[in-house]
Order: C-alpha cells, then structure tokens, then sequence
C-alpha cells in the first residue's frame, strides 16, 4: 500500500476506525455474559480493571506514537524494536491470529442472531449457516480488494449506522430502569436471587409482571447453589471485556496513514473513552431491566432479549438488525486490521516477503488472500463446536493479550532506560506509571484467563514460526539467538501439551 496524500485518513476516519473495530459482536452479549458471571457490584469491579487497564494502554499508544514516530507499523513493530526479531514477529502472528478468530465470532454470532428467526440457521453451527457466513466473507474479501481508502470510507458509514441502535437501546432502558431490580442483582449471589423470587411471589415486585420475565426468574433460581466469590466473579469476565476493548490499536496499526501524526494517539483515546461509555452502560442498565437470573438465560445476542422484555418483538428484530450492521462494519475493519499487520511484518522482514506483495489497488492482496483462507477453514471448524462464539471470543481475547502485553513493555522500556527522554523530559514519570500499569493489566488478563487459553494460542504462536523461519531463510540470516531458541522449545512443549490435552478430552472445545 502506498501512503500518498490522496489516501491519507484524517482525525474522524482514524476514529472511526478505532470505534468500528472495537464495537461489534461484544457489545452485544454483554449482558447476558454478564449475568452468568456476576451482579451489579462485581460488573463496576470489573469495569474499573477494564477501562482503567484500557485506558493505560491507550496511553502507551499515544506515548508511542509521539516518541517513536518511525515506528509506524502498528503493534508488532513495538514488539520487534523492544525485544529482539522473533518476539516482534510473534507479535504480529499474534494480533493477525486473534484478528481472524475474531472474525470467525463475528460470522458465528451472525449466524445465531439469524438463527432466532429462520431455523435452518440453527444456532450458527449448520451448513447452510457456514455456506451463508461464506458467502459474506467472500464478497468482503472482493471489497477489501478494491482499495483500502473505499473500504475505510464504507466503515465509517458502517461506524455511524450501528452506534443508533446502541443508543436507542440505552435510552429505552434509562426509562425502563427499576431501582429495585439493581439492587437485588447488585451482590450478584442466589441469595438475593432467592430473595427476588420471594418478593415477586408475593407481588412486591408485581410491576414488573408487564414486562413478562418475573416468573421466568422464578423458576430459573437454584437458592441452594454455593455463592461464588467476588473474585471469582470478576474474574470470569475478565476475558470478555479484554474482547469488546480489542481494536483499540486500529489508529495505531494504520499511523502511516495518518494526515496528522498527532491524530494517532487523539484518535485511539477518543474511542477507547466513548466505546468504553457505551459498553458501562449497557452493562449497568440491563441489571436494573432484567433479574440476573433472566439475564443469564438469554439468547445472544442478549441485548436483543433485553429491548424485546421491554418494548415486544420488534425491539428483538431492532437489535438483531444493529447487530448485523455492526458485526459486518466490525468485520471490515478487522479484515483491514489483519492484512496490513501481514503486509507490515513482511515489509519489516518479520513474515515471508509474498505477503508483502501489493495488486494494481496498492493492497497487500497476498495478505489478504492468506487472512480470509485462514477464516473459512475456522469458520468450517465451528460445525464441530457447540461453543463456538464463547471459544473464539476467550481465544482472541488470550492472542491479542500478548501484543498488549509487549507494547506495555516496550513503553516501560523506554521510560525506565530514559530512551527519548534525554532533552525532552515532560511526563517521563506519568509515562513510566501508565506503561507500568498497562503491563500489569495485560499480565492479569492473561492470568484472569486461564492455562486452558495459553496452552490453545501455543497451538498458533509455535507451528505458526514456521513463517518466521522461512523470513529468516530468505534473508539468508540466523534465525534465533539463544534466547529466542530457548522461548521457541517452551512455546513448543506448551502446543503438543495443548493437542495431547485436547485429544485426552482434558482440555475441551
């Protein structure tokens, strides 16, 4: 791709990069997602991690950008220049891994929210499903194709179109908001639960029989079950709102486009702020519509269970139809994501030189090509999965983790080692603090996520050296220093530990 004045983005289009990549499927689970794992005190918990982690991050981006301006192929580029030729090329398979596994969410959640109302979808995991999901995924492959500014101009438009059924959905419950109902899902434990059923048994909470769901909450509750910990109800979230945050690298990745380089880092905080805002809401006035039990039992995309509980069927179809505007516009950003990280990585001579191969449109077609391949091999996977969509999502959010991860670590380099800062010392230690709390952050989330997810993206990170090795190759160079041989075996072992898991039915997918 060319970087020419007449493809250059300004301020809005990066931002509305940023937000197009971050809203898409996520958005629109979160409440059932976030009834199945806590009440409403452990959703602000979780929500102040997120964000403020998040948002560290956002910083270290922005930090970034402005001192390493060279630096302008997004977040592998980060990763190579801090730690060495394999770490920045683990990076970049990383990102593009999670990109296309995200991808394969976005199809596998199309496909459900169809489901609902044409059978022969199922739940997303039929044929004719996966022949449908294919079909998009082709003809997004044709558009992306045809040129990135085009691509870049629709998902703007896409970005506008599916933020109004977000906000329509956050007035509607402002108004249908119950006081009451926030307060017995707050502690998030059976016992409220039990207490909820007991009050709407005797009609203190009769009001809320016009919305239907009452004795749906009734009968969901189990008073017996053990209460889980606050902790263990923050953390089994963690990797859900490490999801809806992924894309927050959008402006970042595509800096080199950028009118202005200051707009890069202007770019990836406003998104991050507004996204963020949207999805805190939707969280938090969903437990004051709907008893948490009923929030658990929902259908996803859940926000659409939510709006028909209050409005009637249409607000299913309203949400349904958002979602799909939203996932599709989030599909393209994703899938513009993923090529230029391979054509980056290849240009840094960090992948195979094919993928930096451009077509008469200046786009990295082998990249491209090589992205949607990768796409409908998982999306085929999914006819063998009954957890599809709660498996790519928690996969991707465990892949991506481990850019953040080195981007955080590479702000913390710089600010420790003073690099940058030798004539130039405003905000050296506010630097030093938000790189030292984003690498925190990305290290809890790993942890908050779980061995099963590390040992699956060793699946990826290990068999996918390959490419490394054949980069090497062909730059005639060594392929490892002793250190990287040595991460190389680990990442190994994990992988055939990971498949011997699988195959033994420890790990399950």
């Amino acid at each position: 791709m060319t970087s020419s004045s007449t493809n250059k983005l300004s301020l809005w289009s990066l931002t509305a990069l940023v937000v197009g990549s971050m809203i898409g499927a996520g958005i629109f689970s979160l409440p059932a997602t976030f009834g199945r794992a806590t009440g409403g005190f452990g959703a602000i918990i979780a929500w102040c991690i997120a964000g403020g982690g998040m948002l560290m991050l956002a910083f270290v981006f922005q930090t970034l950008a402005q001192r390493k301006p060279d630096l302008d192929s997004g977040v592998f580029i980060y990763a190579k220049a801090g730690f060495g030729d394999y770490l920045g090329f683990a990076s970049a398979l990383g990102f593009w891994a999670g990109t296309c596994i995200g991808n394969v969410s976005y199809f596998v959640l199309i496909k459900s929210t169809l489901g609902a109302f044409f059978p022969i979808f199922g739940d997303g995991n039929t044929i004719p499903a996966v022949l449908f999901a294919s079909v998009i995924l082709w003809g997004f492959h044709i558009l992306v194709l045809r040129g990135v500014k085009s691509a870049a101009a629709i998902n703007t438009i896409a970005t506008i179109a599916k933020i109004l059924p977000i906000l329509i959905f956050i007035i509607v419950l402002i108004f249908a908001f119950k006081s009451e109902v926030f307060a017995l899902n707050f502690w998030g434990t059976p016992e409220t639960a039990a207490s909820a059923a007991s009050l709407a048994s005797v009609g203190d909470l009769s009001h809320l029989n016009d919305y239907g769901y009452v004795g749906h909450a009734a009968a969901a509750i189990v008073p017996t079950a053990e209460p889980e910990s606050l902790f263990s109800q923050v953390r089994s979230t963690m990797l859900v709102t490490v999801f809806v945050f992924l894309g927050i690298e959008g402006a970042s990745v595509y800096s080199r486009y950028a009118k202005e380089r200051s707009h890069v880092g202007i770019a990836t905080v406003l998104g991050f702020i507004g996204v963020l805002c949207l999805l805190v809401l939707i969280t938090m006035l969903s437990y004051g519509v709907l008893l948490r039990p009923d929030l658990a039992a929902l259908r996803q995309p859940s926000m659409a269970g939510v709006l028909e509980a209050i409005v009637g069927r249409w607000g299913a179809i309203f949400i349904s139809v958002g979602l799909i505007v939203s996932v599709l516009g989030a599909y393209l950003s994703w899938s513009l994501l993923a090529a230029e990280v391979l054509f980056s990585a290849a240009k840094s001579k960090s992948m195979p030189k094919v993928f930096a191969t451009e077509n008469s449109n200046a786009v990295p077609s082998s990249a491209v090509w090589l992205t949607n391949i990768t796409i409908q091999v998982f999306l085929i996977l999914t006819l063998f999965s009954d957890y599809a969509f709660q498996l790519a999502l928690e996969l991707t959010s465990s892949l991506t983790l481990i850019p953040y991860l080195l981007v955080g670590a590479y702000g913390l380099k710089l600010a420790m080692t003073g690099e940058t800062y030798e004539t130039d010392k405003r905000d050296h230690k506010k630097d030093l603090i938000f790189a030292l709390i984003a690498t925190f952050y990305a290290l809890l989330m790993l942890y908050a996520g779980g061995m099963k997810y590390l040992l699956l993206s060793a699946i990826i990170y290990g068999p996918g050296t390959l490419l490394y090795i054949m980069a090497k190759r062909e730059q005639h160079a060594k392929v490892f220093t002793p250190a990287e041989m040595g991460l190389f075996v680990i990442v190994m072992v994990a992988a055939v530990a990971a498949i011997y898991s699988i195959a033994t039915g420890v790990i399950t997918i």
